[in-house]
């Protein structure tokens, strides 16, 4: 198995992303993901903080 560069990987990826269309699903699931990891991570450290009077 021969190592391709990330470059090279990345231009077969957007090649092959624009043979199979537009893909807005996934785009949409990955974006709510990503938002929602984010909001997780927020509440779940709020409730670490403590104010230490």
């Amino acid at each position: 198995m021969e190592h391709n560069p990330a470059a090279a990987w990345l231009a077969q990826a957007a090649v092959a992303a624009e043979q199979q269309g537009a893909g807005n699903l996934l785009r949409v699931v990955l974006i709510v993901m990503v938002v929602g990891c984010v909001l997780t991570a927020w509440l779940l450290l709020r409730g670490y903080k403590r104010k230490d009077d």
